[in-house]
């Protein structure tokens, strides 16, 4: 699916985004948990991308979709590319993930990152993050290097890290130790950012969101 393709899906992900919620399993007593292996297509997610003030978005070319060419398990994946003529740039996927409002949660993500091979430069960021609101900009993001693992609560959880640390599949996960929520969903997002100037494709897989109240 091309840029605009993508665009014109994620704006209706309103009411069927939240009437089922595929993937998710547990109860009161083991947590709740969202599981994500991209075998059923796009389902729910929706698509979204930004880049700095100096380029025009409609000028930055990028592709989100499920992809059957790589798969950590399974058959599925979601393939992200763009382009890195600008040396700048995001591109993500976002899920919505039903919680309590009124609650606070310790919760735990994870999830398998696919790079082309083990590079010596930082040519991409991987991207996660869990919040209230879905990201709209880079900003939205953590800032390189942070995963909110160990920082307390939170107004979101995240992380951003390097790629290209393997050649293949890697794991990437955060924790987020949750404020008292006003709001009975929150959004969970993956993606990459550029850092070199070159286009570059990676594969996201596996990923498992464990929510327990505190």
């Amino acid at each position: 699916m091309r840029r605009r393709g993508l665009l014109r899906r994620s704006a209706g992900i309103g009411a069927v985004g939240l009437a089922a919620l595929a993937g998710c399993t547990g109860g009161e007593d083991d947590g709740l948990t969202f599981e994500e292996g991209f075998e059923d297509g796009v389902g729910d997610w929706a698509f979204g991308a930004a880049i700095g003030p100096e380029v025009d978005l409609d000028e930055f070319d990028w592709e989100a979709s499920v992809s059957e060419e790589e798969a950590a398990s399974g058959d599925g994946s979601l393939r992200i590319w763009n382009q890195g003529d600008y040396d700048d740039g995001v591109t993500w996927a976002t899920h919505p993930i039903a919680v309590d409002a009124g609650e606070s949660y310790r919760i735990e993500v994870t999830g398998q990152f696919w790079s082309e091979s083990e590079s010596f430069n930082t040519i991409r960021h991987a991207l996660m993050r869990l919040g209230p609101e879905p990201p709209e900009t880079e900003e939205d993001f953590p800032q390189p290097g942070l995963n909110t693992t160990d920082l307390g609560e939170t107004p979101y959880g995240g992380l951003r890290d390097a790629l290209w640390l393997a050649d293949g599949w890697r794991e990437y996960a955060f924790e987020w130790t949750t404020p008292e929520l006003s709001t009975d969903t929150l959004h969970l997002s993956v993606g990459t950012a550029v850092i070199w100037e070159a286009d570059a494709t990676h594969y996201v897989d596996d990923l498992a969101v464990t929510v327990e109240p505190r």
